[in-house]
C-alpha cells in the first residue's frame, strides 16, 4: 500500500520495430537511453498520454520490451499501490523492471530477473497526481477508486493509438498492495467497455495481484495476529485484542464502539513493534534515511544489503528519478512541476472511504468472465498478511462452489520450496512466495520470475522438485 499507509496516432516508420510486419511505435517517446544505464538490447518508451484536454489531464507512463521476441510476447500492465504510490517508482526501479538504481543513486544496474523476461511490460503513474501525471485543473486531484479506474480505460485506449500493435496482445493485469482495488476496478471497467463495444474488445487474459487489500476489516485482523504470531506483541496483547476488538471494514475505528480495552492494547501492539523494523517485511533490516540522504549528496554508494536485498533502494531511486538528465531521457516533468518526484503522492486528496471498498465481489465477476485469477502473497509482509488473504479466497471459492483442483502444498523454484499453492475450479489460485514480503519481487527477484512466468503462460506452478533430498 505504498505508505501503509494517456496524443494523436503516429505512425514512424523510420523509429519502428522491424520485425517481420512493420509496426509503427511513437519516435518522440523512445527513450535512447538513460544515464548510467548498462547496454541491453530491448526498447523503452516514455511519455505522457492526454486522457482529458479540457482539464489538462496527463498520465505518464514507462513502457520497457521483452528483452526477447517482443513482438509475439503478451502486454502486462503493472500498477502499484497507496492509493496514490508511483507504478515507474516501485514496480519498474524498484521491483520487476529491467533495472535497479545503482548504490550511489547516478546511474542503473541490471534486474536479471526482470520480468520482461516474459512479457512486455507498461507502468503507468495513475492517477494524476501521482508522480509526474498531472493536471491543469486542481479539483482532478480530489480523486477515487472509480474515477481512477475510468482515467486508465481511457488511457489504455490513448495508449493504444500510440502503440496500434498492441490492441490484440494477450493483456494481464497485474500489481500489488491497493492494487487489491485498482486491478479488480480497472478490469470490471474494461469488462463493462466489451459488453457495450461492438468493435474493439480488451484481450483480457489474467489478473495477478500480490498482497492485496480486498477487504479492510479482515485484513486488519490478519494484522495483529501476525504480529502474535511472529513474537511481536506477547500473548496478552494478542489475546486481549482477539477478545475486545471489534474488525470493521469502515475507516475509522471510532465509527464501531471499539473498547478502550482495545484501543489500548493497539497502542500497546504498535509500542511492542516499533519504529525500528520494516513492517512491509520483517525480517529485513531497514534503512537509516538521514545516513542516506547523507552519503548520496557525498556521491557515496549507500547500498546496505540485508539477505541479498539492497534496503537503501528506496533512496537511491529517488535521488535517481529526481536528476534533470533522468527526466529529459524519461520525457517527463514537461510541465516543470513545482515540487519533486516522489514514490507517493504529496498532492492527491484521495478519498479514504475508499480504502473500505469490499473487492471480493469484483473478483468473483473477473472468474465468472473465465479469466484466470492469481493471488500471491510474500509470507514476510505484516501490512497485509497472506492468512487474511488466504481466507478471502477460500470463501470466494467457496461462494464460487469450486472443488479444489489442486491441493494445498508447496510448489518448487530452483530445487527449493517457492511458496506454497492453492487452485480452486481451474482459475483460481492462492500462492505464497518464501521469504518474500509485501512487495514479492523486491524481496525475491528469481521466485516472483518463476511464479509470473507461469501465470502469462498459463502453466500452474511445479509441486515437485528433481533433485533428491534423501
Amino acid at each position: 500500500m505504498g505508505r501503509c499507509w494517456f496524443f494523436e496516432v503516429l505512425v514512424v516508420v523510420g523509429c519502428a520495430c522491424l520485425v517481420g510486419n512493420v509496426v509503427g511505435y511513437p519516435a518522440e517517446d523512445l527513450v535512447e537511453k538513460l544515464p548510467g544505464q548498462p547496454n541491453v538490447g530491448f526498447k523503452q518508451y516514455a511519455g505522457y498520454v492526454d486522457i482529458d484536454v479540457k482539464s489538462g489531464k496527463s498520465l505518464f507512463y514507462y513502457f520497457v520490451e521483452a528483452d526477447h521476441d517482443p513482438q509475439n510476447k503478451s502486454l502486462t500492465l503493472w500498477l502499484n499501490g497507496g492509493p496514490g504510490c508511483s507504478s515507474v517508482g516501485g514496480g519498474a526501479f524498484s521491483e520487476l523492471g529491467p533495472f535497479y538504481p545503482r548504490g550511489d543513486g547516478r546511474g542503473l544496474r541490471v534486474n536479471s530477473r526482470s520480468w520482461n523476461k516474459a512479457s512486455n511490460l507498461l507502468f503507468i503513474e495513475s492517477p494524476a497526481g501521482v508522480g509526474w501525471s498531472y493536471s491543469n485543473t486542481s479539483s482532478d486531484y480530489n480523486i477515487e477508486d472509480a474515477s481512477t479506474a475510468k482515467d486508465m480505460v481511457m488511457f489504455f485506449l490513448k495508449w493504444y493509438e500510440k502503440f496500434p500493435s498492441y490492441k490484440s496482445r494477450e493483456l494481464f493485469l497485474t500489481g500489488e498492495s491497493y492494487a487489491g482495488h485498482y486491478i479488480p476496478q480497472l478490469v470490471d471497467a474494461l469488462l463493462n467497455y466489451n459488453a457495450k463495444s461492438t468493435d474493439f474488445k480488451f484481450n483480457i487474459k489474467g489478473v495477478a495481484i500480490g498482497n492485496p487489500l480486498l477487504k479492510l476489516g479482515s485484513n486488519e485482523q490478519a494484522r495483529y495476529e501476525y504480529y502474535w504470531s511472529h513474537g511481536m506483541i506477547s500473548d496478552e496483547i494478542g489475546l486481549t485484542i482477539k477478545k475486545e476488538c471489534i474488525f470493521d471494514d469502515r475507516v475509522s475505528s471510532d465509527i464501531v464502539n471499539v473498547s478502550k480495552a482495545c484501543l489500548l492494547a493497539k497502542n500497546e501492539a504498535s509500542e511492542s513493534v516499533g519504529r525500528y523494523i520494516n513492517h512491509y517485511d520483517v525480517i529485513l533490516d531497514v534503512c537509516y534515511p538521514a545516513i542516506a540522504e547523507q552519503e548520496l549528496r557525498l556521491h557515496k554508494s549507500i547500498t546496505k544489503l540485508s539477505i541479498g536485498v539492497d534496503v537503501c533502494m528506496s533512496h537511491e531511486k529517488s535521488f535517481y528519478l529526481n536528476l534533470p538528465e533522468v527526466q529529459k531521457a524519461l520525457h517527463a516533468n514537461r510541465t516543470n512541476l513545482p515540487y519533486k518526484w516522489t514514490m507517493c503522492s504529496d498532492v492527491l486528496d484521495y478519498n479514504r472511504t475508499n480504502l473500505s471498498i469490499n473487492t471480493v465481489p469484483l473478483l468473483k465477476r473477473i472468474v465468472q468472465n473465465h479469466i484466470p485469477v492469481w493471488i500471491f502473497s510474500g509470507d514476510q509482509d505484516a501490512v497485509v498478511p497472506l492468512t487474511g488473504t488466504r481466507t478471502l479466497i477460500r470463501e470466494l471459492a467457496h461462494e464460487l462452489n469450486f472443488n479444489i483442483t489442486v491441493p494445498y502444498g508447496a510448489w518448487f523454484h530452483g530445487g527449493q520450496v517457492g511458496g506454497w499453492v492453492i487452485e480452486y475450479g481451474n482459475i483460481l489460485t492462492f500462492a505464497t512466495v518464501r521469504g518474500a514480503a509485501h512487495m514479492v519481487p523486491y524481496a525475491q527477484p528469481s521466485r516472483s520470475l518463476h511464479l509470473f512466468s507461469d501465470f502469462v503462460l498459463g502453466r500452474r506452478l511445479p509441486n515437485a522438485t528433481l533433485p533428491s533430498i534423501d
